[in-house]
């Protein structure tokens, strides 16, 4: 499909121009220019830019594992993406119900969220911190690292 040939192209290299896409798909770049449009107006790709960890203040990636009621866990899910900390919310099978994951340049700062924030949502029953202490791969083009809070600068 040529939407994701062009997401493939964009993941490689996002400032790969329209033109250049067009040559190596073999489309006029009338056609990239509209079908990338169309994927930003859909919610389907945004461009941002990825930074390394050492740019967001050398900080601890933390993974928050949470036990849910499962009739909350959609609520939850939505609540928890509401907090400017919390950059990635994934609800699973298995161990836990929501992984919740962010960037944290202290323990206090995490615990301060998981006291005064997550454990009062309904629904919660439990949550469980893991902190990274060495990152060993990180895929740029899947995920996104951004620091979050009002202390960004």
């Amino acid at each position: 499909m040529l939407d994701q040939r062009i997401v493939a192209k964009l993941a490689r290299d996002a400032r790969i121009s329209n033109r250049a896409i067009a040559a190596e798909l073999g489309v006029t770049e009338g056609t990239i220019r509209t079908r990338i449009r169309k994927l930003q107006s859909e919610g389907l790709i945004q461009f941002t830019v990825v930074t390394d960890f050492r740019m967001a203040g050398s900080p601890n990636l933390c993974m928050l594992g949470i036990d849910a009621d499962p009739s909350h866990i959609s609520d939850l899910a939505r609540r928890l993406s509401e907090i400017p900390e919390i950059t990635c919310v994934v609800a699973l099978l298995g161990r836990y119900s929501l992984l919740a994951m962010g960037l944290f340049t202290n323990i206090e700062q995490l615990n301060d969220l998981m006291t005064d924030h997550i454990r009062s949502l309904p629904g919660v029953q439990r949550v469980e911190a893991s902190i990274s202490v060495h990152n060993l791969k990180y895929e740029a083009g899947i995920a996104k690292i951004t620091r979050g809070g009002p202390s960004d600068g």
